[in-house]
């Protein structure tokens, strides 16, 4: 036998004949000889509140955003957190007869300064409910959309886009962050096939589309949420096609065999930004419960 495993089985030997009393045990061991119970660490509001923005800092934001903090204090402890992509009453109470005390949304609840708190409209009535039941909510909106690995990239992900990067860089470094992404296709396939990909995809009741390319679509650019201010862009970056949530009827004009517009919803476009939210959280805070809002929140419907 080794020097070191004789005296490997010597310390085993004095362990048994010699165990632990009370007098040695801190408040982490029990009487019995047991291994101790550590005590989970206290995950409070603002914990959660910090791994979000490490992955999608507030400076990202917009001037005209008011992502961060909507409603509530963030040092309680974290019961549990419900995501979605907007904050409506039926959310809100979803979150409380879960008993979870966060919600994190994607689309700010509080968007334009509220003068009063009432229920007047749907914002002021989710406030009310929110501070009744002790209910916290946070929103990462443009910050995210702007963040490297954000909601356009959940787009390129769900699409299989490989090579991919932002449309238009803020820095020089994804970490500072930037508009839209640019990718490929792993296979060019024909325009009709592509809106086709993009049905299923996103689940979309419809796409709405300028005419038809004529030539294979192989690369594409992706704008989670309002996108127009990109198409030009995207020309520049020789996209064939370029997917966002919504445009303006006359953002369609003279982009004819230029570049394929794909304009799939608003909602359909960040639904994935609740699954990115949720990775974040999981990885920083493994041991916080997570509950995805379980039904769409799209106002929008499709006859």
């Amino acid at each position: 036998m080794s020097n070191s495993l004789s005296f490997i089985n010597k310390k085993a030997t004095f362990a048994r004949a010699n165990p632990i009393t009370p007098t040695h045990i801190d408040n982490q061991h029990t009487m019995t000889g047991k291994e101790p119970q550590h005590a989970r660490p206290i995950v409070r509001i603002a914990d959660v509140k910090a791994a979000l923005e490490r992955f999608s800092p507030l400076p990202l934001q917009e001037d005209y955003d008011n992502a961060g903090l909507q409603v509530g204090l963030t040092t309680e402890e974290v019961s549990g957190v419900v995501l979605c992509l907007d904050v409506t009453e039926q959310v809100v109470g979803y979150a409380a007869r879960q008993g979870c005390n966060l919600i994190v949304s994607h689309h700010p609840l509080i968007f334009r300064p509220l003068r009063h708190i009432g229920d007047a409209t749907y914002v002021e009535r989710c406030v009310m409910q929110a501070l009744r039941a002790g209910i916290t909510i946070l929103s990462m909106h443009t910050n995210m959309d702007n963040a490297y690995r954000g909601v356009s990239y959940t787009m390129a992900e769900h699409l299989g886009l490989i090579d991919v990067d932002f449309l238009q860089s803020k820095g020089t470094t994804p970490e500072e962050g930037g508009s839209g992404v640019i990718g490929q296709l792993p296979e060019a396939m024909p325009a009709a096939d592509f809106i086709g990909t993009l049905k299923t995809t996103f689940g979309c009741g419809c796409v709405m589309a300028n005419e038809l390319l004529q030539r294979p679509i192989r690369r594409v650019a992706l704008c989670g949420g309002s996108g127009a201010f990109l198409a030009q862009e995207a020309i520049n970056q020789q996209a064939d096609a370029f997917v966002t949530g919504e445009m303006h009827y006359h953002d369609y004009f003279g982009l004819e065999q230029q570049l394929q517009l794909c304009i799939i919803g608003h909602y359909e476009s960040e639904q994935y930004a609740v699954q990115r939210l949720g990775e974040v959280v999981r990885q920083a805070l493994p041991d916080v419960r997570l509950k995805p809002y379980p039904h769409t929140t799209n106002p929008v419907h499709y006859f």
